[in-house]
């Protein structure tokens, strides 16, 4: 049975799942959110069962059981397999990824080493790509050192010193010696395989290990941190900027439902966040990256109308449709590719670009700093901002059939304001600043008035409504509220009781277009977390964070949800807004390293 127990690896271009028995169950080629080659995850079987198809499952004969690690402070994964014969061989697996003619190489290509370890180990190799999402089975050519599989649109070959027969009719052979495959692109190999794999397993780990080195990480709960940040990297499609939400799609909330969406693509609401972490991270040249993918948004933008979601080359037209021939997650379904809520009025979007891109005008460490001629680009987002902070619209959870004016969405247009109004006075447009200060207060007593409930002694999820959601554990995080506004921590503690099952947060508890919600959204808890730092209920906070930890997978990844009672994980995987919270959390709640010794 399918499960989350996933390790990812990946270059910035393309990403692959790995599950704990070494079978490639998730991959895209030839980039983040293209064609799913491998995407037995969603084909309802077994990962490597006889009749699966679109998978890489290295296997051994007679296999008992397996381990799985990365490396140190790497996006390398090692997975050991033992055979009840006493057998062992050890599985290595990456993405190339490295600074080449001063740029970074990282080709659409999978690199698979085997070891044996120990005894004679018997391997069988199943690679069955399947291109158009699995639809089509690829028409199978070979050389003498390798095979490609061929498609109208795409070709992929496998370049090994492994015996192809073996590999093609999937026969078991011993192993007795050190095999490499690499799989990618079309093209012949410039130099041995086996020292081609070698070469590239170096430098790719060297790379992680340099890039880690730069890292700004807390005192406390260092490989989590590290973990985190080396997944939030692989999330990001280095070429634009971009960065997804996760490499997957359809993988369910919960089980039999049709929460089920395509999250390989960039959602402006997690800006801010993202922004965040990596900005506390100091991994300034992907933040200033992923400015600079905004920015390029904000000027395409018509009179400064955004949409919440956007390809990975700012693509705006991401039509969703389901996949029939995918049964789904466990046979979950639908499959959907492409995403409908590209088409959808989330009004929080235009705070979230311009909190983003206030650290531009900041942060002294980025080599393109913001300008007047940003500045004007972002008064057009607070415009409108101002024009619909009051409107009915699909809110951050992005319901589908239902609009009302949410309080999320008012205060991130406030937020927009409010930051406007900072940066003018920073770049010395006074006039400017008071301009946008006067429309940042205007639009607080606005929503003091219509989104607090005296009779609730909290902040509600919409104006004038008597529903919590968990948008509202953010008053501080923004800055709308004082962390000692009494309404604050009364809006937290009513968020808690309201939502809070057991460890975890629900993202509301009331009926949607599909029902009401049955798992935890895992940002919720780091949100409350967040709250209660600034609370100053720090011991309750760190007891939580501990908690949470706990339930990460075997490898330290989060996907989008969790299951309360069980802890098992649901949702798109690994999840950004998961791996961020993570981050943010840990940098608030870790002692000083000057505290430590």
């Amino acid at each position: 049975m399918n499960t989350l127990e996933l390790g990812v690896i990946g270059n910035c271009n393309i990403a692959a799942l790995v599950d704990a028995n070494a079978t490639i169950v998730w991959a895209c080629f030839p980039r983040l959110d293209g064609d799913a080659v491998f995407s037995s995850l969603l084909d309802g079987h077994p990962a490597a069962g006889g009749s699966a198809e679109g998978l890489f499952a290295l296997q051994l004969a007679e296999q008992a059981n397996a381990e799985q690690c990365y490396l140190p402070n790497s996006a390398i994964l090692r997975t050991t397999l033992y055979d009840r014969q006493g057998g062992v061989a050890e599985i290595t697996d990456f993405a190339p990824r490295f600074a080449l003619y001063e740029r970074i190489y990282r080709p659409p290509m999978i690199v698979r080493r085997i070891r044996p370890l120990q005894g004679r180990p018997r391997l069988v190799v199943r690679l069955r790509p399947r291109f158009e999402n699995g639809r089509l089975s690829p028409e199978i050519t070979r050389g003498s050192n390798h095979i490609r599989y061929v498609s109208p649109t795409q070709t992929l070959r496998l370049s090994t010193n492994a015996p192809v027969s073996y590999i093609l009719e999937e026969r078991p052979f011993v192993l007795d010696r050190p095999i490499d495959m690499l799989l990618g692109s079309d093209e012949s190999l410039q130099a041995g395989i086996e020292s081609t794999a070698r070469d590239l397993l170096e430098r790719t780990l060297d790379h992680w290990r340099s890039w880690v080195r730069s890292l700004s990480v807390p005192f406390e709960w260092q490989e989590a941190v590290i973990r985190a940040a080396i997944t939030l990297k692989l999330c990001n499609f280095e070429e634009t900027g971009a960065i997804v939400a996760a490499l997957t799609t359809s993988v369910p909330e919960a089980p039999e439902t049709s929460r089920n969406w395509d999250y390989r693509f960039c959602w402006l609401r997690d800006a801010y966040f993202v922004i965040h972490a990596l900005n506390r991270l100091g991994v300034t040249r992907t933040m200033e990256d992923y400015l600079r993918f905004i920015n390029d948004i904000v000027e395409d933008a018509t009179e400064g109308q955004l949409r919440p979601v956007y390809g990975i080359t700012r693509q705006s037209t991401i039509d969703e449709s389901i996949i029939p021939h995918l049964p789904g997650y466990r046979g979950f379904g639908p499959v959907r590719i492409g995403n409908q809520a590209h088409l959808q009025v989330q009004n929080d979007v235009y705070g979230s670009v311009v909190l983003a891109s206030t650290h531009a005008f900041f942060d002294q460490r980025l080599i393109l700093p913001g300008n007047a001629a940003l500045f004007e680009q972002l008064e057009r987002l607070g415009n409108r901002a101002v024009a619909v902070f009051d409107r009915p619209d699909a809110g951050p959870w992005e319901l589908r059939t239902i609009t009302a004016v949410h309080t999320f969405s008012a205060v991130m247009c406030w937020a927009a304001c409010d930051r406007l109004a900072k940066i003018a006075r920073h770049i010395g447009l006074v006039e400017r600043a008071g301009y946008w200060r006067k429309q940042a207060d205007r639009l607080h007593a606005t929503i003091c008035r219509h989104a607090w409930s005296a009779e609730l002694g909290s902040f509600v999820a919409t104006f004038g409504g008597t529903e919590l959601d968990a948008t509202l554990l953010l008053l501080h995080e923004v800055d709308f509220l004082a962390a000692d506004d009494p309404r604050f921590a009364s809006t937290v503690d009513a968020v808690a009781s309201r939502l809070r099952i057991g460890n975890f947060l629900f993202r509301y508890v009331g009926e949607d277009d599909f029902g009401r919600p049955k798992t935890a959204f895992i940002i919720c808890v780091f949100w409350y977390i967040d709250a209660l730092v600034a609370l100053r209920r720090r011991k309750q906070a760190r007891d939580l964070f501990e908690t949470v930890l706990a339930h990460r997978n075997c490898l330290g990844l989060l996907s989008e949800d969790i299951d309360p009672d069980t802890g098992e994980l649901w949702g798109n995987f690994p999840q950004t807004y998961s791996m961020v919270g993570l981050i943010n959390c840990a940098m608030r709640l870790s002692r000083h390293w000057e505290e430590a010794f």
